[in-house]
């Protein structure tokens, strides 16, 4: 695991660039992400040529994220998880943090750590973090932001007092600090690593890195992995486009039998024999015109709900189900099968962000929420009546269950019935560990 002691410290940069010096070498990289990232996911599909998986252990169970961890990485010759966040920042103190998925997994960590204004200083910092939990296994760090040989020297100082390991480091570089960067929404084209790998090769310990990660043969990260999708039965017909729906979890796609996808903005999904239409999320916002303007695919998904047919949509995929979206440039008419007008201008924008879980017929379902759009008129809520508690009704007039945030707080986040139609704000997870077990 590549983590880091706070966000900003270019655990996405190294994990990124090891994971692209690995392959070009002819390592066979399966890339592994903390938490309900869509957004690190793609760039690492992009650099070893496999969709890279999540692991989380709010979502999931922690027998579910081994089994997800053996399932996907048993034929690869290295595995590579990129943490989040702090390595112990998690949604209620540590837990939920990147530490507590190294534990599960058993797993050594490499600490990326930002040196560009400290010296000697990082011996107690590292020392604290190899000391704070017995459980997590931090087998040495690779330093970034490096100013020069010399303040490299005291690095390596620092970590020889203390008894870490120093893989190496990256030297401070506008390059490397603007290749770290999201710069913009289109996966489409290939990712420039060049710089990125070079300065790796010369200045970590690469080969290190995989002689001391070499699995222990008592190790359980690959004991099981066979029966991930036991019941894999049913078809799915899936939005994807690279931006309007992009937000998909392999797992989702891996756990039906038949799969078809099809683009909202060009396409009409043939819907004639699926067991379920997969609206995911994405920035629909940012395609309106070319959505709104596919009549014969709105009214095809239309058709469908009312026909009772199942549909699932998260965030963009339920925006895409309303009434209309509205910006700065006008209002594009969607699918008309919820009532609500959702709302993308900039001066209505405002961030609702975390992990969420509610129940719903005798099944509890946990996922997360990150948008800036908005209910240009807020849905009804449910009479706070604590967990699973409903409201009917058809078609949807306001939202059906109470949502609770990680630490069981109440929060306002809608969720829709309409016939077999589930829609929400909230990206829900299909690893369903929780409701099977």
């Amino acid at each position: 695991m590549i983590a880091a002691p706070h966000s900003g410290s270019g655990k996405t940069t190294i994990a990124r660039g090891l994971m692209a010096l690995l392959t070009q070498k002819g390592y066979k990289v399966q890339p592994f992400k903390c938490g309900p990232d869509y957004i690190d996911t793609k760039f690492h599909e992009k650099v070893c040529g496999r969709p890279s998986i999540n692991l989380d252990t709010f979502m999931a169970t922690p027998e579910h994220v081994r089994e997800l961890f053996a399932h996907y990485g048993k034929d690869a010759d290295v595995c590579i998880v990129e943490g989040m966040m702090g390595l112990f920042d998690g949604y209620d103190r540590d837990r939920g943090s990147s530490a507590e998925i190294a534990q599960v997994l058993d797993m050594p960590v490499v600490l990326v750590v930002d040196a560009k204004s400290a010296a000697y200083s990082m011996a107690p910092l590292l020392s604290g973090f190899i000391h704070f939990r017995k459980d997590v296994h931090i087998v040495g760090v690779i330093f970034n932001k490096v100013g020069s040989e010399r303040h490299y020297h005291m690095l390596e100082e620092a970590c020889s007092d203390i008894g870490v390991e120093c893989f190496g480091y990256l030297p401070k570089a506008a390059s490397l600090e603007q290749e770290s960067r999201y710069l913009g929404l289109d996966f489409s084209s290939e990712p420039n690593n060049s710089t990125l790998i070079s300065q790796l090769e010369t200045h970590v310990r690469w080969k290190r890195l995989l002689q001391i990660f070499v699995s222990k043969p008592e190790t359980n990260c690959f004991q099981g992995g066979n029966n991930l999708f036991p019941s894999r039965k049913q078809s799915a017909t899936i939005a994807r486009n690279a931006e309007s729906f992009s937000f998909l979890y392999q797992e989702v796609i891996d756990s039906f039998e038949n799969v078809s996808f099809f683009d909202p903005e060009t396409a009409i999904p043939s819907l004639k024999d699926s067991d379920l239409l997969y609206l995911p999320g994405g920035y629909p916002e940012k395609h309106l015109e070319a959505l709104a303007n596919n009549t014969d695919c709105r009214k095809a998904i239309k058709e469908f709900a009312e026909q009772g047919g199942r549909i699932q949509a998260e965030c963009g995929g339920m925006m895409y189900l309303c009434e209309k979206i509205v910006t700065d440039e006008g209002e594009y008419p969607m699918c008309g099968v919820l009532p609500y007008t959702i709302t993308a201008r900039k001066a209505d924008r405002k961030l609702s962000l975390g992990y969420r879980r509610f129940e719903l017929d005798g099944r509890e379902y946990r996922g997360h929420e990150f948008h800036y759009t908005q209910f240009l008129t807020p849905p009804l809520t449910p009479p706070l009546r604590g967990e699973g508690s409903i409201v009917r009704g058809n078609p949807p007039l306001g939202s059906i269950v109470q949502v609770f945030n990680a630490k069981g707080e109440p929060v306002d986040t809608p969720v829709f019935k309409f016939k077999n139609v589930l829609a929400s704000y909230t990206h829900l997870y299909a690893g369903f560990a929780l409701n099977d077990k």
